[in-house]
Order: C-alpha cells, then structure tokens, then sequence
C-alpha cells in the first residue's frame, strides 16, 4: 500500500514541500489563507494521512507505553490491562502489551525490546523481586521511568501502586477464626513475589492476634498457577491432619485446591471454609461462589496510568508509593 506524503502534494499543486507542511501544520503566518485551502483540500482528496509515529519521534517521544505482566491466564492482570489501556488512551497514549509467562529471562527480553522500541515509558508487575533489578535501573537511567503495580520491588527509585496485602490479608483470616475455624491452611505463594511474603505475614499475625499456634505444616507452597494448587492440597490431605478452612495466596491456586477438596468429597463450607486474596470475577463463576478480598483493579491501573504519564511528561516529577486498601467479599464458601 503506498501512502500519499507531503512531497506527492508539492508535486501534485507545483508548490515547494516546505509550503505543505507549513501548511498542514496550521502556519497561518507564512502562509497565505488561499493556498493553505488548496494544500489542505488536495490533501484531503489524495487521501493524506498524517504520520504522528513521525513527528512524536522528532518531538523525542513515541506516545506509545509499555506493558508488561506475568500472567495472562490470571483475570487479575488482563482486567488491569483494560482499564490501563483505557485511560492512557485518554492521555494520547497507546500500548505494547506483553506477557512473560511467570518467566523473568523472558521478562528481561520483553524489557530490552520495549527500550529498542523507544516506548516512553513501561507499567510492569514483575515475575521476580530481585533478578532483574540491575535492568529496571538500566531502563529507568536512560530516560525511560518504569512504574510498578501489584508485584513490586524494592530498593529502586520508581513509583510504585500496590495493594496493603498485609492487613488485608490480615482481616481475612480473622474473619476465618471469628467465624470459628481454628486450624487454617494458608496456600501461599512463592517467597520471589513480594505480595505472596506480605500475604503470609498477615496470616501469622492474625494467628498470633488469637493465640492460635503458628504450624509450618498448615502452611502449603501452592505456587502460581492452578495444578500447583491441586498438587499442594493433595499432598496436605495425604498426611491426614485437621483442618477446618483453607486461605489461599490467590484465586488461581484456590481453585485448583477447591477442586481437589470437592472430589475428595469435603462440602464447602459445611465441612470446609475457602476463600482467597485477588479475587476477580472467576470467584462467582464456580460453584459455590468464594469468598474473597478483592484489588481495586480499576483505582490501581487509574493511579498507575497517570503516576508513568506524569512522569514521562515531567521527569522531576515525584516518586509515590500508593497503597490502596482492598475490599472483603464474603460469599457461599464461607457462609
């Protein structure tokens, strides 16, 4: 397909190149009202169309950020990309979304390619907090900032949207044992992921809070994704201990623990009480509904979005460290 430009205007009217761009670009000053009508009723007819790519790149900036996340499979990272996505359209900016499958070599090749690419800035969750801090800072010191969401990391001057994983996990679990549950599988995370560390925190305090004890057994590494959910429970229910409720590090896991639990015959919550931090819509989707704290998705991506286009626009701008509180959804599995 061969797009009209400025020169195949020139051509067309027998006018210098100089005179259409002029033109083309609103210069009522050095160009005469007649013939910036003509230049752009010609353009029109031709079918020009501007190159923004073009001169956002002479102006130093693409417009364009970079996203990048570890999960597609989780609905947490795809609805914080749809709200992302919409509100740095609203700022005049687009995308390049890409997914590093829980891997961080993929996650440091998908981070040098969006720098290759000249993106004007990148939102990310990482896969891991600590192998590829030496490129976020390589990245942020050649002028492109980088701004962390939910999976954060320490020691970097960057700005960060999070939730309190801590407290919030921390009310969860007290309203396990308010509602009666003293021996509660936690179905943590992996140490690597800050959320998971600050999630298993909570647990333990709110354990201490009620003089329950702290039993490493009841604290299961159930991974990220859902067979490592499955594999965890199963490998808990062949030791044969007590247990009356599971909180689990996130709803992908829960469900694959939930499954293992309904087919070794457990009610829930009649003989079992499940409910699980960054719950989205998957938690209403199953049978019975779980109960969950839930992210302010929208708020985190909202906040994310304008800290990065502030930040590209204003590289003085201030680094903030946002901590949004989450939200505890009870429903039929803990009823």
């Amino acid at each position: 397909m061969k797009y009209v430009t400025i020169i195949d205007i020139a051509r067309e009217l027998g006018i210098s190149k100089s005179t259409v761009s002029r033109a083309l670009s609103g210069d009522t000053h050095n160009v005469k009202s007649e013939t910036m009508k003509k230049i752009i009723d010609t353009a029109h007819r031709m079918g020009y169309q501007r190159n923004e790519q073009a001169v956002n790149l002479r102006q130093q900036h693409t417009k364009t950020v970079g996203i990048i996340i570890p999960d597609a499979m989780t609905p947490f990272f795809m609805t914080f990309i749809q709200h992302a996505q919409k509100e740095l359209k609203k700022r005049g900016y687009q995308t390049i979304v890409t997914v590093a499958n829980e891997d961080y070599e993929a996650e440091y090749e998908y981070l040098m390619m969006l720098t290759q690419s000249r993106v004007d800035g990148i939102l990310m969750s990482v896969c891991h907090k600590d192998k590829n801090i030496e490129a976020y800072q390589q990245v942020m010191n050649r002028g492109i900032p980088i701004v962390f969401f939910d999976r954060t990391v320490e020691g970097l001057d960057a700005s960060q949207v999070r939730m309190d994983d801590e407290i919030m996990s921390y009310f969860m679990v007290e309203t396990l044992i308010r509602m009666g549950k003293r021996h509660i599988i936690h179905l943590a995370g992996p140490s690597y992921v800050i959320p998971a560390v600050n999630r298993h925190i909570g647990y333990r305090q709110a354990l201490e809070k009620f003089h329950l004890p702290y039993d490493e057994r009841y604290v299961l590494e159930g991974g990220l994704k859902f067979h490592e959910g499955a594999q965890a429970m199963q490998n808990f229910l062949a030791q044969g201990l007590e247990f009356d409720a599971v909180f689990c590090f996130t709803e992908t896991t829960m469900v694959g623990a939930k499954n293992v639990l309904q087919n070794m015959h457990y009610r829930i919550p009649e003989d079992v009480a499940i409910c699980t931090v960054s719950g989205t819509e998957l938690c209403t989707f199953v049978h019975p509904t779980i109960s969950a704290v839930e992210q302010p998705l929208k708020q985190m991506a909202i906040e994310a979005s304008r800290l990065l286009t502030q930040q590209i626009e204003d590289p003085e701008s201030p680094r903030e460290n946002i901590v949004l509180r989450g939200e505890i959804v009870l429903r039929e599995s803990t009823k």
